[in-house]
């Protein structure tokens, strides 16, 4: 398993989809979202383009990105409810 910084590096579209999707939702109101809901929108999003094809979106980082938010963009504090890390991740 690569780490976050590596991954977020690699897949810089990610990034730029989980923020647009965030920001959406913030400007329709919600006062939360789901980290794991924005993943599906860029699946969503993404199936069938040709750029695309075979494109698979890690999981393991839904809270990295929802944390990612949350420190970059202070008015999204609380936005995501996440647990506290617990332990540290291994890196392979």
């Amino acid at each position: 398993m690569i780490n976050f910084e590596q991954y977020h590096n690699e897949n810089p579209h990610i990034w730029e989809a989980f923020v647009r999707f965030a920001n959406e939702a913030k400007q329709k109101g919600f006062k939360k979202y789901s980290a794991n809901g924005i993943f599906e929108l860029i699946r969503w999003e993404m199936q069938g383009e040709k750029r695309f094809d075979g494109f698979k979106i890690n999981n393991n980082y839904r809270a990295d990105y929802a944390r990612k938010m949350m420190t970059e963009f202070p008015s999204f504090k609380g936005f995501f409810e996440i647990r506290q890390l617990t332990a540290t991740r291994i890196i392979e």
